[in-house]
């Protein structure tokens, strides 16, 4: 190692000196001694608590945790029900009741009183709770927690400076009778006081709030009392809204206590669901999940959507409104169902307008769909008529279920309709006069062989829709009793007529030439008979013509370096030629085989070449746009020429 200075090592002690920059000590000092002195160290720095900007955080809750000002009642509802809970612990007779009253001012904007006979607060509990950002009453274990309390986060009271600057808390504490009155005043600044009352005020909270302005609008009368409906019509103390010597009651019957199975309950619950959704429904079902603790009804949709959508669901916790436009509590596959449930037991977020995303949440939603799929179940077995009328408007929905359930596609099976080359037909139909089922996976596909199939009476399920190939490949590993294949447009070929032998030598000529003038375009061509008589041609791609036809649409737009690249996949591709079927029994083809002029032959088969490739839906690649093109201008002087001649 000459040359070189040797590297100084350094002591573990040394390195965590260096490290935390803790002053030198003696050599001789432990790693432990070294760890305690640093923590001694952080002990004797000054801790500073976090400082809330309160304004910043009203502006927060209302622009992004909440979805808008209106929530302020949902809050002041929920305080309210957890005191009366609250107290009811104290005497389980106790009557809880709610009042709301909108107190108008000649000089400024309107007041609103929330008054509950719950539980109220010791002055103590008005600093730690009423002071506290996110300190409840009712915070603790989720699961320790009473199950009748619907808050838990210690911020709901925030929710009233969305709508106010001021709150006003009027409070005494049931616990005790010998307790003040309490006056809590809180201030979007951030300040907040607290002083007793000298006179007597009734046990429970009064809370105050003045319109801010511009939020004029959540005072009126009218509309307070829709939100008070809306958030807290089916809580159970009884709450009023009263407004210039008339009270309103805003109480109603939970529509999950109705029995959809009655038929006036049944009716009854649909005409609910018009006036809550705004929308018509076939059927009304029963929901329930022990594990959400969750009641209700889904409504049946009365016309079709689409493979994937999401309906909104109104959704209740413990009696209060929670959403009125969750997504998630159903299945994937119940796209049909739109429905309105309460449960008691799934966790709320922070917002209180959707459930964490757990475990249970996840049983719940399995139990839902378990109770969508026995109603199926049972209506197809006991009530078919019913069954085959809802099938007429979601299909798609039952396929969803049946594509993973076995049970439901054996029940179902008979039900589902697809297209066919013979028409619109349910899957019994079809097997009752096919025993083998063909089908092709793609509509493209099938527009190319619909017509043909059609006119030589075979019937070819179009699977190119959600879900139809994985049901039809279920069904043939489930019944013993049908075959299933993907049926190919070249075996339409096996059921073409095949020339007489003058007719193959009249036509063995002009054969040869369609196959030179088609060459470019990797295509061969074949006469035979065909129905229908008025279709001249019919173009066949199998899988590597299309994939090669695909590359050269791709290198059409494509650079040089590209272009070549695309050009070196295609290449390594195998039996890359289509077939163009002409029909010898068309009276267009006959014609053009008995032309004299080879230029008139060609011109006539690169048409009719095209004219196949647009009934089929084939994307046409440049070279066949310009023969298009070429061909169309073609007729027009043509024309021209021929109108000069009769002139």
């Amino acid at each position: 190692m000459r040359g070189r200075t040797p590297r100084r090592r350094t002591s573990l002690a040394g390195r965590l000196i260096k490290l935390r920059r803790l002053p030198p000590i003696p050599p001789f000092f432990s790693v432990a001694q070294l760890t305690r002195r640093r923590v001694n160290a952080l002990d004797n720095q000054e801790h500073n608590r976090f400082q809330v900007e309160l304004r910043g955080l009203i502006d927060l809750l209302s622009q992004h945790l909440y979805s808008g000002p209106s929530v302020f009642v949902r809050e002041l509802l929920q305080n309210a029900v957890d005191a009366i809970q609250a107290r009811r612990q104290l005497d389980p007779h106790h009557a809880g009741t709610i009042e709301i009253e909108v107190i108008p001012s000649a000089s400024g904007p309107s007041t609103i009183m929330f008054q509950d006979n719950g539980v109220g607060l010791t002055e103590d509990e008005v600093h730690r709770f009423l002071a506290t950002i996110g300190q409840s009453s009712k915070r603790g274990n989720f699961n320790d927690r009473p199950d009748d309390f619907l808050g838990k986060f210690g911020i709901g009271l925030l929710s009233c400076f969305t709508v106010t600057d001021q709150i006003t808390v009027l409070t005494r504490s049931a616990r005790d009778g010998d307790h003040p009155g309490l006056e809590w005043r809180g201030n979007t600044e951030g300040t907040y006081s607290v002083r007793k009352l000298t006179q007597e005020i009734p046990l429970g909270t009064q809370v105050f709030l003045r319109a801010a302005d511009g939020f004029e609008e959540y005072y009126e009368p009218t509309r307070l009392l829709a939100l008070a409906r809306d958030y807290g019509s089916y809580l159970s103390p009884r709450i009023t809204l009263s407004s210039g010597g008339r009270s309103d009651g805003v109480n109603s019957t939970p529509p999950w206590t109705e029995n959809p199975n009655e038929s006036l309950s049944r009716q009854r619950l649909l005409e609910y669901g018009r006036a809550a959704f705004d929308r018509d429904f076939l059927d009304v079902i029963p929901l329930n999940s022990p594990s959400g603790g969750v009641e209700g009804v889904a409504f049946v949709l009365a016309e079709p959507v689409h493979a994937g959508s999401r309906q909104q669901h109104r959704v209740y916790l413990k009696d209060m409104l929670l959403s009125t436009k969750t997504h998630d509590l159903l299945p994937e596959w119940a796209f049909f169902a739109q429905c309105v449930v309460n449960s008691s037991r799934l966790r709320p977020t922070a917002s209180r307008e959707s459930f964490y995303d757990d475990g249970v949440l996840d049983q719940t939603r399995e139990e839902l769909g378990s109770c969508l799929r026995q109603y199926l179940v049972d209506m197809a077995r006991m009530q078919p008529q019913r069954f085959d009328q809802l099938m007429n408007v979601h299909h798609l929905a039952v396929k969803a279920l049946a594509v993973d359930d076995d049970e439901c596609l054996e029940l179902f099976a008979d039900w589902l309709p697809f297209e066919t080359s013979l028409g619109r037909m349910t899957l019994g139909e079809y097997c009752r006069n096919n025993p083998v089922i063909r089908y092709v996976p793609t509509c493209d596909q099938f527009r190319q062989i619909a017509q043909v199939a059609a006119s030589e009476s075979l019937a070819v399920v179009n699977a190119g829709y959600v879900y139809d190939v994985e049901i039809l490949q279920r069904i043939g590993a489930l019944r013993s009793d049908l075959r299933v294949e993907v049926f190919e447009a070249d075996q339409l070929s096996d059921r073409f007529e095949p020339l007489t032998r003058e007719e193959r030598e009249e036509t063995i000529e002009f054969e040869r030439l369609c196959d030179v003038t088609l060459q470019r375009f990797k295509c061969m061509v074949e006469i035979a008979k065909f129905r229908p008589t008025d279709l001249p041609a019919l173009y066949v791609a199998d899988d590597n013509s299309n994939f090669v036809r695909s590359v050269e649409q791709a290198q059409d737009v494509s650079d040089d370096m590209w272009s070549g690249v695309l050009g070196n996949i295609a290449s390594d591709v195998s039996s890359v030629y289509a077939r163009l079927y002409l029909n010898y029994s068309n009276s267009l083809v006959r014609r053009i085989c008995g032309l004299n002029s080879r230029q008139g032959q060609e011109r006539c088969i690169e048409m009719i070449y095209v004219q196949a490739l647009l009934l089929g839906h084939f994307p046409l690649k440049q070279i066949e746009v310009q023969l298009l093109n070429k061909g169309l201008l073609g007729l027009i002087d043509w024309a021209l020429d021929a109108g000069a001649d009769n002139e």
